[in-house]
């Protein structure tokens, strides 16, 4: 009997530990699922977002490659043995966000980061951006309202060309960012090596001879005023040792800028080299950045110059900026500040000019492919006078 009963509190035992086992594994069931309750939305949010990132990747992956299609059009340039190395097509201009932004964005939104190492200096293409016609000779040109960013008026403006002796601007400006103020009375002793580059060339000379001492300030007005090689090969060299060493610091600079797919140059002269290239839009770009250094404003606003007493030139020489002297009485609507030409037979006639209407704003025109010298003169005069008159 006792035994019995011993075995019904044994089995009643097992089967209440079993029942409270059974009870432990329910509520863990139960708590199981309201954190599974917690849990699914906010893991669906989880896995929404990496599909969206996975599918975004691919999208702009897909975007990107075909962005890349302009750049390799640019990277792969052709000799054609012309004016015109390569076209770009117009959509292709890159817009502008903000001179100081990280990151600039093409029209088609492929994102290319700037440089750090100084202010990217960009203009972007509107709605209202005017297409130039036959009205204007010049084969390229375009006009950039500085303060907007705006390009206002374009032609051809991004097909590589061979800017000649706009060239200059930018050795200039190189040059002025190595140097100081007080640098511009420093002297330099000009060489044969030097005068003979210029003469083997055929280029522009401000005629300094072999042996003469001239100073940095007179290498400067020569560079812009006169387009001497000899002037822009001496400055070269007095800044940098060498003309090769002194091109490597200019390309850097064209890196800086931000130009490097399209610009590229050989020489600090703006002699024709298939390898010596860039557009119009480059160049103004390079102007622009010109006008915020102080030294290139004042040597591209001078429209005469008479260079140092020497004993080769015991007057001097006077030199003069021809393009500023030319277009200061014509009717733009404003008034045209600074500038720098340049020709090459197969650039034509070209020039980079900076203009400011009656308010003070400021505009950039660069023209290239012109005819005839006076043509680009008036091309200026025309595209200036439509926007700021």
């Amino acid at each position: 009997m006792n035994e019995q009963l011993n075995d019904d509190e044994q089995i009643r035992e097992y089967r209440r530990q079993r029942i409270e086992k059974m009870q432990r594994e329910k509520e863990l069931q139960m708590q199981h699922r309201r954190y599974l309750k917690k849990l699914l939305p906010i893991a669906g949010g989880v896995v929404l977002i990496l599909l969206l990132i996975v599918v975004g990747t691919k999208v702009f992956g897909n975007l990107t490659v075909k962005d890349q299609n302009a750049v390799e059009k640019m990277e792969s340039l052709e000799s054609a043995g012309n004016t015109a190395v390569n076209t770009i097509n117009d959509d292709d201009v890159i817009n502008v966000k903000d001179s100081n932004d990280s990151n600039i964005k093409a029209s088609s939104g492929q994102e290319v980061n700037s440089q750090e190492t100084g202010v990217v200096y960009t203009a972007q293409l509107t709605d209202q951006t005017k297409r130039l016609g036959d009205e204007i000779v010049s084969n390229y040109a375009m006009l950039i309202d500085l303060e907007s960013g705006d390009i206002l008026a374009q032609k051809e403006a991004m097909t590589v060309i061979n800017p000649a002796s706009m060239t200059k601007i930018l050795t200039v400006l190189v040059a002025a960012e190595h140097i100081e103020e007080k640098d511009l009375d420093d002297t330099f002793t000009m060489t044969l090596e030097i005068t003979d580059y210029g003469y083997i060339h055929d280029c522009s000379s401000v005629g300094f001879l072999a042996d003469e001492v001239i100073t940095v300030r007179d290498l400067f007005y020569g560079t812009i005023l006169k387009s001497g090689a000899d002037a822009a090969v001496g400055l070269a060299t007095y800044v940098a040792g060498s003309q090769e060493d002194f091109v490597e610091m200019m390309n850097d600079k064209l890196e800086e800028l931000g130009l490097s797919k399209t610009a590229h140059f050989t020489n600090c002269v703006g002699i024709y080299d298939e390898d010596h290239h860039c557009t119009i839009y480059d160049m103004a770009m390079i102007l622009e950045a010109a006008m915020d250094n102080e030294i290139c404003r004042k040597v591209l606003s001078e429209r005469t110059y008479t260079t140092s007493e020497t004993e080769q030139h015991p007057e001097g020489i006077t030199i003069s900026n021809w393009f500023l002297r030319r277009i200061e009485d014509k009717d733009t609507g404003g008034e045209v500040l600074y500038a720098k030409t340049g020709y090459v037979k197969e650039s034509g006639n070209c020039a980079a000019s900076y203009a400011e209407d009656e308010n003070g704003k400021g505009y950039v025109c660069v023209t290239a492919g012109a005819n005839h010298h006076w043509k680009c003169i008036y091309d200026h005069v025309d595209i200036y006078k439509q926007f700021l008159g």
